[in-house]
Formats: structure tokens, C-alpha cells, sequence
């Protein structure tokens, strides 16, 4: 591979995100939800659903917290239904993106989300007209520190399908049915995570004009601060601006 998965271009200022605690939580509870209402209450059985705990715990979510949320997906408790919603567009600079969300109401959404893009001279496009430009693959990020011949061994050994350094941290990349093998590899061998999740890995970069860079850093702050939007992908290759 050549690096289309970069973790540190794929999600803009991750750390400031996930810093909005609550937020995070909101988000993740919805995927709990769902995942718990398609796959059953059990995360052994249910691959979505273990991640969605997975990332919950790494979050410090209570066991209670999130335990009620897949109640409510399994329907012992009563809760809110969620519709899930794919869009697709091109941004600023030609940069495609897509667009996971969980909402409760569709007619709130998509409105929204149109508008965030019409600030920018830019429209939702019909579907299929990005998505075929990303893959769905497994993603485990490891600090930096560790060593290559460590990180080749573990990985690869476990079914990975590459591991590149960037930005001070190996990507390592799965098909989407070894995410796991390879996430509980990575684990048992202590290797320091520093995420890891199922991503929509784009096949081809675009390179980000520096005239369009504030606009475009600007629209995804917009899309990962409304609370019905899951993830945002996009293949925009760009030079973090300057604090």
C-alpha cells in the first residue's frame, strides 16, 4: 500500500475532537444502539457491536452507560430509532467526501448537512458518486516507539496486509474480516494502540489547493461537530496549517 490510509490526514485534529468527551460519548452510544438493534446484545457474536464497546471503553464510558444503550438496540428498554445515512459529496479543492451519519430524524439531517456545503460553493452528490473511490479496512495505530521488526512480526503474522510509518506512528492496515485477529494480536503483544477502528480508506489522494485549505479544514470541523454525523472520509492530501 501506499499510505491511503494515513490515520493523521483521514480525521482532522482527532485529538481535539475526542477531547469533547461528551460528544464522543453521544456518538458512540447511537452506534451501540444500532449495532445492538442489527447484530443482537452480544459482542462476541456481533463484530459491529464489540468495536462500538471497544471504542466505548477506550472513551472510559461506564459499563452501565453503554450497557443500557444496547438494551435499548435490543429493545429491553425502551429507545429512540435511528436511520442510517451514507452522503456522498465533493468539497473544497475536488477533495471527496463521505459521510456517516445516525439520525433520529432525516429531515433535520440532510438539510444540515447540504447547508455545510453549500457554504463552501459545494453540493451533496448522488449516490455512488464518490463511494467507489473508498474501501472499507481494518485500522490499528500503533505508537511510533515500536520497533519495525516488532510491529512487522506481530501484525503481519496475524493476518495484516501491510504496516507503514507516518507521523510518528505505524498504520497498520486489515481487511475488514482479520480487523479483530489482528487488534487481539496487537493487544496480546502489549504494543502500545493508539486507535483503531474500521475505516473508508480513499484509493486515490487529492491534493488539497492552499487556497482551498481553510475552507476545507473548516467544512469537516463543521460535519464532525453535529452530533448526528458517525465519521468523516475523505481523500484530501494537505500540509496541517501553522498554529
Amino acid at each position: 500500500m501506499s499510505g491511503h490510509s494515513k490515520w493523521s490526514t483521514i480525521k482532522h485534529k482527532k485529538g481535539a475532537a475526542d477531547a469533547k468527551r461528551g460528544k464522543l460519548w453521544t456518538k458512540l452510544l447511537k452506534e451501540i444502539t444500532v449495532a445492538a438493534r442489527m447484530g443482537g446484545g452480544d459482542p462476541d457474536s456481533s463484530p459491529r457491536l464489540r468495536l462500538a464497546v471497544d471504542q466505548a471503553k477506550a472513551a472510559n464510558m461506564p459499563k452501565d452507560t453503554y450497557e443500557r444503550a444496547i438494551k435499548k438496540g435490543t429493545g429491553e428498554l425502551e429507545g429512540v430509532s435511528y436511520e442510517e445515512i451514507l452522503y456522498e459529496a465533493y468539497g473544497p479543492g475536488g477533495v471527496a467526501f463521505l459521510i456517516e451519519a445516525l439520525t433520529d430524524n432525516k429531515n433535520r439531517t440532510t438539510p444540515e448537512v447540504r447547508s455545510y456545503f453549500a457554504k463552501f460553493g459545494c453540493e451533496l452528490g448522488a449516490q455512488g458518486s464518490v463511494g467507489y473511490l473508498f474501501s472499507k479496512k481494518g485500522q490499528v495505530v500503533v505508537e511510533g516507539s515500536v520497533s519495525e521488526e516488532k510491529i512487522m512480526e506481530v501484525a503481519l503474522e496475524a493476518g495484516a496486509d501491510d504496516a507503514v510509518a507516518d507521523d510518528g506512528a505505524w498504520v497498520i492496515t486489515t481487511a475488514p474480516e482479520s480487523y479483530m485477529a489482528v487488534k487481539e494480536a496487537v493487544e496480546k503483544a502489549k504494543l502500545p494502540i493508539i486507535e483503531s477502528k474500521v475505516v473508508m480508506a480513499p484509493s486515490t489522494e487529492t491534493q488539497v489547493p492552499e487556497e482551498k485549505l481553510k475552507g476545507f479544514l473548516k467544512l469537516i470541523d463543521m460535519l464532525e461537530d453535529n452530533d448526528d454525523i458517525q465519521n468523516v472520509w475523505h481523500n484530501g492530501l494537505y500540509d496541517e496549517p501553522e498554529e
